[in-house]
């Protein structure tokens, strides 16, 4: 992996050094008294169970003023004004330390406030979020998207982010809902300077790039030394400040999950496993006894039904501030409210499928060929933004017409062409391997799952999300990851004396979640609701029939998990508008057919479908 440290002080600076859980702040130039009365008012209406501290300066000479405010210290840490010129604000929501005090990564998240500059930057697994907003000659910046929106008077949805969202399920990152909100990208920093005119517009650097190794591993006993051993020491590394208290693991019965519970048992610590049951639909928890079985944990088994998942829907979005339209959001949401109760650290098996070339990667394997044949690559882009089975593609009936317009000039190909880039693999296996690091891991999985823990309390680890790991699977030859039909077959030959082989060799696919089941059924109801035509229509985003049209079958390939997936979609974007912007529930109509009992409306759809041939 190629890397560059973050920019650091220069000689004969003073910094002080805070770390925070959330935090809040301003930097630019001008009069300090506006910004720093704007700052206090925004923390006088915040709801907070954690103490907020708070520092403001300002530099006659250069004109710069900075302030920021704080929560998670304990007061006696709290460090008093030494006259520095530079302050280290580090967000650490897992609690992990760096491996040393130069670390390449100062934490989850940072910002360096001086009087010359502004950076901000994240480390490149994507656990927190970081969000700015540029008003005048200031820049305000933020943990969370919500303490930012009351500096906005009127905020606008960001069209180009819900194309994003439509695409993917999540935003893609530099964007936000939020018109003039943007997310710092992971893996670097984002740098402001001021000068005699004014702001610099900001310099974005990537401390850290994703590529495969010179010198490929291709000795498969020596691959697994290795592997055995980094996977042990990223584990003692998250566990090194844990005492005799018992930690969580949301362990689903997949390899990823069970490695982490297995190495956890192996180190001493007292594990307490937790899996989801979704019932008779997805009978997965049986493989999650298997393992807790096996390594002689408890395991408690968490009910996903629709009746919880339904109380669970706003709770959910409300604990994260963009919308995530992955089905298995809200089933992680429970499995935190569960853990809260007994223990305040959690360990999940997440990054395993990005760092070891998961089963999400085998279509794209086909894909290659034809990325070969074209030198720019333009084939394989659109068969990676295939394997996401969203909206894309489907424009023209998915949004009104005015936004339609504006969404067949943008280009989703340019929000994943970074992460494809050739340039930095030459082997298939290892570009798919930065793409899904950088993509659905970074903008994805990562801050999502981090957010939900933290909306419960609780510290959430990830041993995959381990850069000396992380260098290692870089440095593995890609015949290693992909034998035959068998997926991660290096990293299954490291562990298989660890776990059941039923665990270790079963084919994998994925969390289930009975989306379409519960769509077609026990929230046939709720789609009225959250997706009612005339609500859509005064929105003006999404065609007012679209939850219709996709029931129906009248949007081409989107059957099946797929129907279900694409309805959970756009029901939590919905959600995601009244519970975070604030838009209340517009005039409800009853013309569509959700109002009706499932086994009428849908073979009514059906029937509506062959009459109007959508």
């Amino acid at each position: 992996m190629k890397s560059s440290s973050p920019a650091m002080v220069g000689v004969g600076q003073m910094i002080v050094s805070l770390k925070a859980q959330l935090f809040l702040g301003y930097w630019g130039l001008g009069e300090s008294g506006y910004p720093e009365k704007r700052l206090n008012h925004l923390l006088s209406h915040l709801e907070l169970t954690q103490s907020v501290y708070r520092q403001c300066r300002s530099f006659p000479q250069t004109g710069v003023i900075w302030g920021v405010a704080w929560g998670g210290l304990k007061p006696e840490t709290v460090p008093v004004d030494t006259g520095s010129t530079e302050v280290l604000l580090t967000l650490s929501r897992s609690g992990v330390k760096p491996d040393s005090p130069d670390s390449l990564f100062p934490a989850d998240a940072w910002i360096r406030l001086g009087e010359q500059s502004l950076c901000l930057g994240r480390e490149p697994f994507g656990r927190s979020p970081l969000y700015w907003l540029q008003i005048g000659q200031v820049v305000w910046f933020a943990s969370s998207l919500r303490l930012l929106l009351p500096l906005l008077e009127h905020p606008q949805i960001s069209i180009p982010a819900v194309y994003g969202y439509s695409c993917f399920s999540y935003v893609p990152t530099p964007l936000t809902p939020v018109a003039q909100l943007w997310a710092i990208p992971a893996g670097g920093e984002q740098t402001w300077r001021c000068h005699a005119a004014g702001l610099t517009e900001p310099a974005w650097a990537r401390s850290l790039e994703w590529q495969e190794a010179p010198v490929q591993i291709q000795d498969e006993t020596v691959a697994i030394d290795h592997l055995q051993t980094r996977l042990k020491d990223a584990v003692h590394r998250q566990i090194a400040d844990l005492g005799n208290e018992p930690v969580g693991v949301f362990l689903s019965g997949g390899l990823d999950s069970s490695i982490v519970a297995a190495l956890l048992v192996q180190a001493g610590i007292q594990v307490r496993a937790y899996t989801l049951d979704f019932g008779d639909l997805i009978p997965e928890h049986s493989y999650a006894q298997t393992v807790a079985d096996f390594l002689n944990i408890p395991l408690i088994r968490v009910n996903a039904t629709p009746r919880i998942v339904r109380r669970a829907l706003i709770p959910t979005v409300q604990a994260l501030d963009l919308p995530f339209g992955d089905g298995v959001t809200i089933p992680l949401f429970l499995l935190g409210q569960a853990a809260c109760q007994e223990v305040q650290v959690v360990f999940n098996g997440e990054g395993g499928d990005q760092l070891f070339a998961g089963w999400t990667n085998k279509p794209l394997i086909a894909a290659g060929v034809y990325a070969r044949e074209d030198p720019l690559g333009r084939d394989f882009a659109d068969q990676y933004l295939h394997t996401f089975h969203r909206l894309w593609g489907y424009e023209r009936q998915i949004f009104q017409p005015e936004i339609y317009t504006q969404v067949s000039q943008l280009h989703p190909q340019e929000w994943i062409s970074e992460a494809l880039q050739p340039v930095f693999s030459t082997s298939l296996l290892h570009r798919l391997r930065r793409a899904t690091l950088m993509l659905k891991g970074a903008q994805n999985i990562q801050p999502r799952a981090v957010s939900l823990g933290q909306a419960h309390g609780l510290q959430v680890r990830s041993p995959f999300c381990d850069l000396p790991l992380a260098t290692l699977a870089f440095q593995l030859s890609g015949e290693l990851y992909l034998r035959g039909a068998c997926e991660k077959y290096i990293l299954k030959r490291a562990v298989e004396s660890w776990l059941p082989p039923e665990i270790v060799w079963r084919t994998k696919r994925g969390m289930g979640v009975p989306l379409t089941s519960w769509c077609l059924h026990e929230l046939w109801h709720d789609l009225g609701v959250w997706l009612n035509p005339e609500r859509l229509r005064q929105e003006g985003i999404w065609q007012p029939d679209i939850a219709a049209r996709i029931v129906a079958g009248g949007l081409g390939t989107l059957q099946g998990r797929r129907m279900g997936e694409n309805l959970w979609l756009l029901l939590i974007w919905q959600v995601w508008r009244n519970a975070v912007l604030g838009v209340s529930h517009s005039r409800s109509t009853l013309d569509h057919p959700f109002w009706l009992p499932p086994w009428l409306g849908q073979p009514f759809l059906r029937l509506h479908r062959n009459l109007e041939q959508w």
